[in-house]
């Protein structure tokens, strides 16, 4: 391995525990001691505990795809319709199907295109799954359990903190371990995250409530979609945070198909979990929780019971590790060239921007997405995200990757533009108490 790496790493690490040391002594959000204080961090505690695993199983999938697919003969056409597929079913399928995302695994053991293909769908599914309904499972239990509203934002920076910064540094270095050093080749990070999924899926069996939804309204599936697409239209704040949801992360799924190729173009072997690890712990030091990272005043919600599907979705398969290492041939040797260095830094820079999203995009849909449409309307936000991401991946052996990335760039303008006139809106309009336009759907309903 390059000593490159390792010194961006080194240099990365220091600045988070740097961070994270001046921080450690801020005020928290939530107090030693009072009514609740103790059933709430046991709460916090377990989800925290339970998303760090989930998200462990994807990190260590993360680094090596694209790496996978390359290893298996396929070029940069047939690896972008592959992801294709997975945005795809995730855009189509993934809003209504709950039950068969968990029901899958054992495909990138194969090398035949059609079988990943297959393999890619179910992922899309699932994806939508664990970008949300976790999130959704959260939400219901913290407030049916009587909790303070700005309680969620300490579970959520402390779950991202985690599941997105500790634990993804870690699986990109396991990952990158088992690859480069254990020479297991590319399929060895999938067996691993297949046991981390299992242990996950055993604790929340074991120490998860199950949710059922709004027995009282019982609403059909084409009636929750109505209702979330009335929500989304009657308030600009919610379709401003779908706007500023889908563009972000466009941009954001779009580079996690790019990187590889933008830092070895001509194939050359790169440390993929290394890197992935590089732009993990740079994306920490906004992860970190603090109080001051939530400074707006909260609004009132309208709370009821949450029509979710159980928390059991992973988002991409597992297989078996080994075979194929004659396909090696397919990445040439040498190491990452200077201009390579610069790209890396400059993504490094970008994993920061996508730290600082990930929990204040969650803290903003549980203050101002109605709660019992809540899993409906996340989901809704992703078709336009996936639809970008399917246009963009299917087209990208099209177009050069400066193209692809000033696209990206692109979207990252666009999603600023909302975000500031979402707090205009924010800022001048008072807040009101769950969706008043929904309610003639509600009671043409019942």
């Amino acid at each position: 391995m390059e000593s490159f790496y390792s010194v961006l790493f080194s240099i990365l690490a220091v600045a988070v525990a740097g961070l994270v040391w001046s921080q450690s002594t801020s005020a928290s959000i939530v107090p030693k001691t009072g009514t609740n204080v103790t059933s709430f961090v046991k709460l916090r505690n377990n989800y925290v505990f339970v998303y760090a695993l989930m998200m462990a199983g994807d990190w260590l999938q993360g680094p090596h795809v694209y790496a996978l697919y390359q290893f298996y003969g396929f070029g940069m056409k047939d690896i972008g319709r592959l992801f294709v597929a997975g945005f795809g079913s995730s855009m189509i399928f993934g809003t209504i199907v709950g039950a068969m995302a968990d029901k899958h695994c054992a495909t990138k053991h194969s090398s035949d295109y059609w079988v990943l293909m297959f393999g890619r769908f179910l992922g899309g599914i699932a994806t939508s799954l664990l970008f949300s309904a976790f999130e959704s499972w959260l939400v219901a239990e913290h407030f049916s359990k009587g909790f303070d509203e700005k309680w969620l934002g300490d579970t959520f920076s402390k779950a991202v903190f985690v599941g997105n910064g500790l634990v993804a540094i870690l699986a990109g270095l396991v990952a990158n371990y088992l690859v480069e050093s254990l020479k297991l080749g590319p399929v060895a990070p999938f067996d691993a995250s297949a046991t981390v999924l299992l242990l996950g899926g055993a604790v929340i069996m074991f120490s998860w409530s199950e949710n059922y939804g709004d027995t009282k309204s019982n609403n059909s599936l084409n009636h929750q979609f109505k209702l979330a697409f009335a929500a989304i239209l009657s308030d600009p704040k919610i379709a401003l945070l779908g706007a500023m949801q889908s563009l972000f992360e466009a941009a954001m799924y779009s580079f996690v198909f790019l990187w590889t190729p933008a830092l070895s173009p001509n194939g050359e072997s790169i440390p993929h979990g290394m890197i992935f690890s590089c732009f993990m712990t740079a994306s920490m030091p906004i992860l970190f929780p603090t109080p001051y990272f939530y400074p707006m005043p909260l609004p009132t919600l309208s709370l009821a019971p949450i029509n979710s599907q159980p928390c059991r979705g992973r988002r991409n398969h597992c297989p078996r590790s080994g075979s194929a290492r004659g396909l090696l041939s397919n990445i040439t040797e040498g190491g990452i060239t200077l201009h390579g260095q610069v790209q890396l830094v400059a993504f490094c820079v970008f994993e920061v921007l996508v730290g600082l999203f990930w929990p204040s995009m969650m803290t903003m849909r549980a203050h101002y997405l109605p709660e019992d449409l809540r899993s409906t309307i996340i989901n809704c936000f992703r078709i336009p995200l996936n639809l970008f991401v399917c246009v963009i991946l299917y087209n990208v052996h099209m177009f050069s990757l400066a193209a692809m990335f000033g696209l990206c760039s692109v979207f990252l303008v666009l999603a600023t533009i909302c975000q500031m006139s979402f707090q205009k809106l924010v800022n001048s309009m008072p807040v009101i108490k769950g969706i008043p336009e929904t309610e003639p759907l509600r009671s043409a309903d019942k």
